[in-house]
């Protein structure tokens, strides 16, 4: 596998059942973000990178290559994986060693998109979806000043036109997302291929400290959330009508 300089990733999983639902993948995780969602897990990825060592990609390409045959491909993810220049470059090479590539990503440069698309360097991308779409729930979830949520729902649409397989997502807090927040996204999303409802975790490395006493939902309420946001996403339309037949026909 070709070698590719400037390309800084901060973390390396070799073997994950996980990230890739129905795949083995190996997982990278990039640095720096345009969001700054509260109870991001990655806070270090966010917001102290360079004090995370970076790993030597021919150490990563070298295990890829002994891993030939045994996983299915590679997860980039971060961070926000859109925002490094030589992310093409790195799933070109991808690609012509053999395995398929699945992209996290925010949503938030759809040009990126749709130029990785174009290429046909994706077999699959999960896209994190942080509110329902409207400007004010966007603003507050991704603390950035100027909202971007046009250029998130350009991704949206992108992605529904069904050119890459792909997922959209939404990690529920209870304090930024209640259940009519989340039903609402749905109905925002209707048509898509799928919303998968992920649980906050608090944790450590949270980007808010102030939520790490934050109780997420239980798995029970989670699970009944999900099954509201699937029915209100693929709920059926209305049977056809029956045809009226004129008085005396036999048909």
């Amino acid at each position: 596998m070709h070698t590719i300089k400037d390309l800084p990733v901060k973390g390396f999983i070799d073997t994950s059942f996980v990230d890739w639902a129905g795949k083995i993948c190996a997982v990278m995780f990039f640095p720096l973000c345009n969001f700054r969602c509260p109870y991001c897990h990655n806070a270090d990825l966010i917001l102290r990178p360079d004090d995370i060592k970076t790993i030597e990609i021919e150490s990563i390409f070298a295990r890829l290559d002994d891993l030939r045959g045994w996983i299915d491909g590679v997860c980039v993810t971060g961070g926000e994986p859109t925002l490094q220049p030589r992310l093409r470059r790195l799933l070109e090479v991808l690609r012509a060693a053999g395995f398929q590539t699945k992209l996290d990503t925010n949503g938030s440069n759809p040009e990126v998109l749709r130029d990785l698309i174009d290429a046909g360097l994706l077999d699959y991308v999960a896209m994190d979806v942080k509110s329902c779409l409207n400007e004010n729930s966007y603003c507050k979830v991704t603390n950035v000043a100027e909202s971007m949520l046009s250029r998130v729902r350009t991704s949206i649409a992108l992605l529904i036109e069904g050119r890459v397989d792909y997922e959209f997502r939404v990690t529920v807090v209870p304090a930024y997302h209640g259940p009519e927040d989340i039903y609402q996204l749905a109905r925002d999303l209707s048509g898509a291929a799928r919303l998968r409802l992920q649980n906050f975790k608090p944790g450590a490395s949270i980007l808010d400290p102030a939520l790490k006493t934050v109780s997420p939902y239980t798995p029970e309420d989670l699970a009944n959330l999900q099954l509201r946001v699937d029915e209100l996403m693929f709920k059926p339309g209305p049977p056809p009508r029956p045809a009226r037949l004129r008085p005396g026909s036999n048909h």
